[in-house]
């Protein structure tokens, strides 16, 4: 019985524990299951967001505002890439979970914070 009990708390602890796959779970069943078979991996369309809109702020009002009402004048994504794959469709999720999708999403790519000055 004890073991059945440690076991459950230990499967518990990974699946909903901080760094657990719940944690991931809105950003990994709604993009990365999607993105992962795109012409254009997550890490790429990030730093284009990140070159036209350069801040958090920005780039995370961007991200939302496309998600949300995607148009061919919203887009970071090049004419030709367009014209071959189209503008993808609205999100279905709500503003909270859209919110934590990105969220999660800017904290895997984000630079700041990552590149290393190189001390003289």
């Amino acid at each position: 019985m004890v073991k059945k009990i440690i076991l459950f708390s230990l499967v518990s602890l990974a699946l909903f524990g901080k760094g657990g796959i719940a944690k991931e779970n809105i950003y990994q069943r709604n993009c990365v299951s999607c993105h992962k078979t795109q012409a254009v991996t997550l890490d790429k369309l990030f730093y284009r967001y990140l070159l036209k809109y350069s801040s958090e702020r920005a780039v995370k009002k961007a991200l939302m505002d496309y998600l949300k009402h995607p148009s061919y004048f919203k887009t970071v994504m090049p004419e030709g890439y367009i014209n071959r794959y189209g503008i993808k469709t609205p999100t279905k999720l709500n503003d909270e979970e859209l919110k934590k999708a990105i969220d999660i999403y800017w904290d895997k790519y984000k630079v700041f914070g990552k590149l290393k000055v190189k001390e003289k």
